[in-house]
């Protein structure tokens, strides 16, 4: 059994903290906002019909824009409740209920390695610390020899950059590219967030 998530610590507290986020994103979707900046950054990377795993998914709006797009999307969210509301939302991808750093989705029929690894919203700073570094060796078990997992996150949030790329070296993930932001600006010092493309650490890459 792993650490809780601070996500989870945040809906034992707080029981409509979901439903708070869940009408939060139907209602930006409602006003027009434009939700599918990181699904067209992952669309741009992968070849057409790739197999994607959006961890951490929430109520969907990343998988399920990548869905549209013609990838053949999973979705996992530790939230039952998010994944309730991605299934109403979004049909098209795949929705598991499960704990990132306890991943195993052959348990659930999903043997096939994955071609790219989202993982956005800032899923990274609601994990419980003590299982980050288990959720990046999840996702290099899960993706393909030359897959790629992409990581966008706030800096500031108590996950800093230099501790993210030690975790995911650790993890036997290298880093391919570094932004900014999902709009493909470079990272400088004073960035607010981070979106690092990593892949598998060794020769062959």
């Amino acid at each position: 059994m792993v650490e809780q998530s601070v996500w989870m610590q945040k809906v034992a507290a707080d029981p409509g903290h979901s439903a708070w986020y869940i009408d939060r994103m139907r209602g930006l979707a409602r006003a027009g906002d434009d939700l599918a900046g990181e699904a067209r950054l992952i669309d741009a990377m992968a070849e057409r019909g790739s197999h994607v795993l959006d961890a951490g998914c929430g109520p969907g709006r990343v998988a399920g824009a990548l869905a549209a797009a013609g990838h053949d999307v999973v979705g996992v969210d530790v939230d039952p409740a998010l994944i309730e509301a991605a299934q109403e939302d979004h049909p098209g991808p795949r929705w598991i209920v499960e704990d990132l750093a306890e991943l195993d989705l052959s348990a659930h029929g999903i043997s096939t390695p994955f071609d790219v690894i989202v993982c956005a919203g800032n899923v990274m700073t609601f994990l419980a610390p003590s299982t980050r570094g288990a959720v990046l060796r999840r996702f290099r078990e899960h993706l393909a020899p030359h897959g790629r997992v992409t990581v966008g996150f706030g800096t500031g949030r108590g996950y800093e950059p230099d501790e993210f790329f030690a975790d995911a070296a650790a993890a036997g993930l290298a880093q391919d590219l570094v932004l900014g932001t999902w709009d493909l600006r470079p990272r400088r010092e004073d960035s607010s967030f981070l979106v690092a493309v990593l892949s598998h650490a060794s020769d062959d890459r």
